[in-house]
């Protein structure tokens, strides 16, 4: 069994995975590491953003991580063969429905914000999204001509008592080991389904975690106070939509996109899919300054959820804060170390 299946993906992914791999190499040298194409790569060589050998091979890994996909070079290609429906495809394909995106403000970087300091430092946030259900799912789907002239556009968001459930106790039981506090976020004043959200999380909660504070937001006012004082947060569960947006919007507060993992769950005992959340990037793809933390740091998630290395994890944890409070910096976090000079400076705490 491959211990960790590669997908490096386009644009920066390729740069940053690599980096993975030399961490891995010296962290965790037992481990068996496997690498195949994926997204927009994967179309150009194989056909398809995702082949179904692909698929197979990550269902049977212990932990996926994939670097990125997407690019202006496949926008024209068609809606099944773009990089984004691989990966809406192998999230589907793995059953990975829980999204797990921290929002982690390392001391070192408090002042790389655009907020001010004291709003910023010792954020420490966990984002849970929905993954496999909602709009991006939904049906029906698709742009229809109309009669009179024009088209119509239809996106169906969908969510059962059962999604629901199983995403908010996700989210419950990281609280219990954290603050102990959770936020549900969605639109229930005026969707149907953000309705259906509070009433399925506030029966769970009183049912199975009565211990726990819960406090009902709306999506909208969950973007205002993240800005406001993000500190007042500490696990916030959500759906596939609201929760791209506010992680993308929590992950931005730290002061880097290429600071921030994710972590992607299913049933136990399934493999995880892990990812930085900075995109492709292909404006700077190929220059050789993409942040490789974002990456590392999905490494370092990947060692505590799925690989069952917690000591490991926490060395690398450590390692990367202690490469910042050296002064380590890419040009995202304004500095100039390369992509590989940022890894090796985390290699050198290792």
């Amino acid at each position: 069994m491959t211990d960790l299946l590669l997908l490096p993906g386009d644009g920066i992914g390729p740069e940053v995975t690599a980096q993975v791999r030399r961490v891995a190499n010296r962290l965790a040298n037992d481990l068996t590491i496997d690498e195949r194409p994926f997204g927009g790569t994967s179309f150009d060589q194989l056909g398809t953003p995702l082949a179904d050998e692909t698929l197979t091979q990550a269902k049977a890994a212990k932990a996926v991580l994939m670097g990125a996909v997407g690019g202006p070079q496949w926008a024209n290609a068609p809606r099944d063969k773009r990089p984004e429906a691989g990966l809406l495809g192998l999230r589907a394909g793995m059953g990975v429905f829980a999204n797990l995106r921290p929002a982690i403000c390392f001391q070192p970087l408090a002042g790389a914000s655009t907020l001010k300091r004291e709003v910023i430092e010792g954020l420490d946030l966990m984002i849970v999204r929905e993954l496999t259900g909602g709009v991006y799912f939904g049906k029906p789907r698709g742009i229809e001509d109309l009669p009179g002239g024009g088209r119509r556009g239809v996106d169906t968001q969908v969510y059962t008592t059962a999604e629901i459930e199983r995403i908010a106790r996700v989210a419950f039981e990281l609280a219990r080991g954290r603050k102990n506090k959770v936020h549900s976020a969605e639109k229930s004043n005026v969707m149907e389904t953000g309705l259906l959200w509070r009433q399925v999380v506030t029966d769970l909660h009183s049912r199975e975690y009565a211990d726990v504070e819960l406090e009902h937001i709306l999506a909208d006012n969950a973007a205002m106070q993240l800005v406001k004082n993000p500190k007042q947060f500490d696990v916030m569960v959500t759906d596939n939509l609201f929760g791209d947006i506010l992680s993308d919007e929590a992950a931005q507060l730290t002061g880097s996109l290429g600071m921030l993992p994710s972590a992607a769950l299913g049933a136990p005992g399934t493999p995880g899919l892990y990812e930085p959340i900075h995109g492709s990037a292909p404006d700077i793809a190929g220059q050789g300054i993409a942040n490789p933390l974002a990456a590392i740091l999905s490494f370092e998630m990947a060692l505590r959820w799925s690989l069952g290395r917690a000591d490991l994890a926490d060395k690398l944890y450590a390692a990367v804060g202690k490469a910042l409070e050296k002064g380590a910096r890419t040009p995202d976090l304004g500095g100039q170390l390369t992509t590989i000079e940022m890894a090796d400076a985390v290699l050198t705490e290792l």
